[in-house]
């Protein structure tokens, strides 16, 4: 399932390749057959990314305000869950003409160039929809085809108003409460691995954050929320939103320090890879330099050689150091920044 870096991503994506644009909308598999005919025309007003969620704000003239909560304006929630995808083709530039989305046999973010094999000498135009597109938007410069979302829908202003009091904060988004994700945590019984892949708690952090953000801040994941100081839990909201940021910008989901990149460069594998935006470009951290124990179970810490364990958590799997993430109260010392002995890799 893609993170929130990703959502973020492709709502970067839509901005620049549809924004203000009259846009026509169909369904090519017929599920979104009603709503794409009754939005079909209208301008793209406003695109929003909140955690694994995408808003399209669509209205019938360019200058209505898509937070006003008129009643013109609808919004097409996305959430892509474990199938679904956004491939993008256009001119020369568009939306840099490449695919986001999770397959399932893939983990974090993929890009790839649009098939293209139906379009005459690359003419995006003559592109024909696959039968299991639910949505195509098309601009004047390209257009965007979506397949195998969790959720695709039309929601109006209160429902859009409602996902967002729902959701715990982003770290990515400006308006983010990080107080929101303090309180329920430190209310909670529930172990800290289990709240971070909670989106109501916090929204946007996958497994491959919430496995990686844990190890930097040297915690359990099973220590309960209240057992944490709020030190301890604004060291991981201070943590994630520059690497939540990073992710956005590149693509790319890297944790790990350069001084540890070398060390230990080993991933588990699946049958597929864990694979990342640009893996092929031989600039890039790669994958088995770029996660501290994400995918590690079975090899030794990079940095105390210990065994990295996994473990079942809430149907997801989580992996940790047992040795590094040690810390399980309060009253364990803990700064977001981490002194040089803490970080030292011992043999």
């Amino acid at each position: 399932m893609p993170e929130g870096h990703t959502i973020h991503r492709l709502a970067a994506a839509f901005d620049a390749g549809f924004a203000g644009q009259r846009v026509r909308l169909s369904s090519p598999q017929g599920r979104f057959e009603t709503e794409a005919r009754r939005l079909d025309g209208q301008v793209l007003l406003d695109v929003e990314a909140v955690g694994k969620h995408l808003l399209l704000a669509l209205g019938p003239e360019a200058n209505l305000d898509p937070l006003a909560g008129s009643p013109a304006v609808s919004f097409v929630h996305v959430h892509l869950g474990l199938y679904g995808s956004w491939t993008f083709a256009g001119d020369e530039g568009f939306a840099a003409a490449h695919a986001i989305g999770a397959p399932r046999r893939r983990v974090g973010e993929t890009e790839h160039a649009v098939d293209d094999g139906d379009a005459e000498a690359g003419d995006w135009r003559r592109i024909v929809p696959r039968e299991t597109v639910r949505l195509r938007i098309t601009g004047a410069h390209g257009l965007a085809d979506l397949t195998g979302p969790t959720a695709c829908e039309v929601y109006d202003a209160e429902q859009r108003a409602a996902l967002l009091a729902r959701l715990g904060p982003d770290p990515l988004r400006a308006d983010a409460d990080p107080e929101r994700l303090f309180d329920r945590v430190r209310r909670s019984r529930t172990g800290i691995g289990a709240l971070l892949m909670n989106q109501d708690v916090i929204a946007g952090v996958g497994n491959i954050y919430r496995a990686e953000a844990l190890f930097r801040a040297r915690l359990d994941p099973f220590v309960p929320g209240r057992d944490l100081s709020r030190g301890m839990v604004e060291g991981i909201w201070e943590d994630l939103v520059p690497l939540l940021a990073y992710g956005a910008r590149t693509g790319r989901i890297v944790t790990t320090e350069p001084e540890h990149r070398d060390i230990e460069a080993r991933i588990i594998e699946r049958s597929r890879g864990t694979r990342q935006n640009g893996d092929e470009d031989p600039g890039v951290v790669p994958r088995e330099k770029s996660f501290y124990v994400y995918h590690r179970h079975t090899l030794p810490c990079r940095l105390c050689g210990t065994i990295v364990r996994s473990a079942d958590v809430a149907g997801r799997t989580v992996f940790w150091c047992p040795r590094c993430q040690s810390v399980r109260t309060r009253r364990a010392p803990w700064s977001r920044e981490h002194d040089a002995s803490a970080w030292a890799y011992a043999d």
